[in-house]
């Protein structure tokens, strides 16, 4: 794992090779029968008839390792205790080195809490932003009387928040739209911009919060310091790309809570693929001999890898794979456990059973060393 290592000077802007995005839209136009027998995806629940051993090596890291250790973390962080907390149990990629898994790493009341933080807390703080604030003025729900803390977008009293352009074509939307279709991500800490793919130092970033932050860095070997919480719908995807823009190549990890997801990486080199050879992929990829082939020994689809991710798994990336291409082709609707799908629950408000159609992946990143 990479430590005290500058980041490379990689182009933010480029494009990811042509025979890796042709893997990534063979399984985003896959069905769930299709990627369920896929035998070169990456499933780590040793539960499942899935569970693909000849594609990772069980390992261990540096960090909390111990199930007395674990409890403590988490306790800390949810205020209540946690019992019958097993030791991490950590996969690393064969064919991605420094690709490393946790599968079923959080509990269910640390899931629960994260989210609650998440989407109760940190997207009610205006210093937090979003997509919609790039084309909307952003209205907030008004402070609870008794504890002067900024209610949640989805409690009852936001219900009428109108969300206005700040341009046509955009047109005005409601709460429910914001929290059913528009929110799309949110940032934490270091405030990143999309469109220069780079992190402003001014105006100065908020604080990253000290309850995740404790959380995080008490799991893994970094220092959290900026995060992009994205939210997903079944059917909605992130596009293949490399995270390059901090300033030093230590880790950044990845939580998932929700629904299922299908998570694509690949490393290789820089150099453009021609047309020619992303049209021998695309070819090799639809016949069944080629696929055999390519996946004879257990190994992936050349160094492109699909990994399946469930609620309360974490992905660490280190190392050669800390700068990896990746992305989410697909988002398994239908997937959420039925004990997190009724999330945030009932009421008045104007979310309750929200999250039994959504991925939240929170994706964390150390800036400097």
């Amino acid at each position: 794992m990479a430590t005290n290592t500058p980041a490379p000077a990689l182009d933010a802007h480029a494009k990811p090779p042509a025979s890796l995005k042709t893997f990534y839209k063979r399984l985003q136009r896959a069905d769930k029968h299709d990627l369920a027998r896929r035998p070169d995806m990456v499933d780590c629940d040793s539960t499942a008839e899935t569970f693909s051993p000849h594609l990772v090596r069980r390992c261990e890291l540096p960090g909390v390792s111990l199930p007395s250790e674990l409890s403590t973390v988490f306790a800390a962080f949810t205020g209540e205790a946690h019992e019958g907390v097993e030791a991490p149990v950590v996969y690393e990629l064969l064919d991605v080195p420094g690709l490393y898994i946790y599968p079923a790493l959080l509990p269910r009341k640390v899931q629960t809490a994260l989210l609650h933080q998440l989407l109760h807390r940190h997207l009610s703080d205006p210093r937090h932003q979003t997509n919609v604030h790039l084309h909307y003025h952003v209205p907030y729900p008004p402070a609870h009387a008794q504890t002067g803390e900024a209610a949640s977008f989805f409690d009852a009293s936001a219900r009428h928040l109108d969300f206005k352009p700040k341009a046509s074509p955009h047109r005005p939307f409601t709460t429910r739209s914001l929290l059913d279709r528009k929110l799309r991500w949110m940032t934490l800490g270091g405030q990143y911009d999309w469109t220069s793919k780079t992190y402003p130092s001014y105006p100065s970033p908020p604080p990253f919060p000290a309850d995740i932050k404790i959380l995080i860095e008490s799991l893994f070997p970094m220092k959290a310091e900026a995060a992009i919480a994205n939210v997903y719908s079944p059917g909605e995807t992130l596009s293949v790309h490399r995270d390059v823009s901090e300033q030093c190549a230590r880790p950044l990890v990845s939580l998932s809570l929700g629904c299922e997801a299908i998570f694509v990486i690949g490393v290789g080199d820089d150099e453009a693929e021609t047309a020619e050879t992303a049209e021998t992929a695309e070819t090799a990829e639809t016949a069944e001999t080629a696929e055999t082939a390519e996946t004879e020994g257990g190994r992936g689809v050349g160094r492109m890898v699909a990994v399946r991710l469930r609620s309360g798994d974490a992905v660490l990336m280190s190392g050669p794979a800390r700068y990896a291409w990746h992305g989410v082709p697909r988002v398994v609707g239908g997937s959420c456990p039925e004990w997190l799908a009724g999330w945030p629950g009932g009421g008045e408000g104007v979310g309750g059973g929200w999250m039994g159609g959504k991925r939240v992946n929170l994706n964390v990143r150390q800036m400097f060393d």
